[in-house]
């Protein structure tokens, strides 16, 4: 991975692909100024959707220097507007966890049709609800090198350690309403079983959602206890960062 520039011009692009037997619209984005294959960086979108905050996190990834492939869970270019329809598009995953591999192995297929996505090198990061796609994936298989959930839910299927390739990183907000310190305990015990390779690291104070700077506006609009918190915001992603640094060596 040479960067040839200083400067990075980062290349956007819409792109379709099957999923789940549905049509798919994914977001790439990598620096142009790169030279040779770049690792990959599967993104998985909150509840919400694929929106303009998942593009923004594609466009950040792509200037650390990765290929970056931002997920469509939902197909068909659906949108949720609010709490209900985003349950809704959500329960199918949620209800059974097993659903969360496929999507993985779909959007790393199609990454590998571009000539610069090098997918012997495959990570996958996801928040709220992609936290929990990610992370799911992992222990059901997917192969990646290491998986980093933001505010995701720690519930979904019991590791093995056959199938969990690579490490895992959880980004956890230490006031986080939807992620019980059951379920953080239940998740460590379970990796522990295994002597997985993990690292779980919480944020004092932030709350779910703590990666999002309209989280906090959301939270106000459907009084849910969700709230922007710039330092956790900043923390995580410097952890992530040196986080892909060491799996991709």
């Amino acid at each position: 991975m040479t960067n040839t520039n200083s400067i990075s011009r980062i290349k956007t692009e819409e792109v379709f692909y099957n999923s789940n037997a549905n049509r798919a619209k994914g977001y790439i984005a990598y620096d142009e100024n790169r030279t040779g294959k770049l690792p990959v960086v599967i993104i998985v979108h909150e509840w919400w959707d694929l929106n303009d905050y998942a593009k923004s996190r594609a466009r950040q990834i792509a200037e650390l220097g990765y290929f970056s492939f931002d997920a469509d869970l939902f197909g068909n270019g659906q949108l949720a507007d609010n709490p209900d329809e985003a349950r809704a598009l959500t329960k199918p995953y949620y209800s059974n966890p097993e659903n969360t591999l496929q999507p993985i192995i779909d959007a790393i297929a199609k990454a590998a049709t571009f000539p610069q996505a090098d997918t012997s090198k495959v990570a996958a990061m996801g928040y709220c609800f992609g936290g929990f796609v990610v992370v799911n994936a992992a222990k059901l298989g997917a192969d990646l090198k290491g998986v980093v959930s933001f505010h995701g839910r720690l519930i979904g299927v019991q590791p093995k350690k056959d199938f969990l390739k690579g490490e895992v990183l959880i980004c956890q907000g230490g006031d986080d309403e939807f992620v019980p310190l059951s379920d953080q305990l239940a998740f460590k015990k379970s990796m522990d079983s295994l002597g997985a390779r993990y690292s779980f690291i919480t944020y004092p104070g932030a709350k779910h959602a703590y990666t999002n700077p309209e989280a906090t506006a959301l939270g106000k609009k459907f009084n849910l206890p969700i709230a922007y918190n710039a330092n956790a915001d900043t923390a995580s992603w410097k952890d992530m960062h040196a986080f892909f640094l060491a799996v991709f060596k």
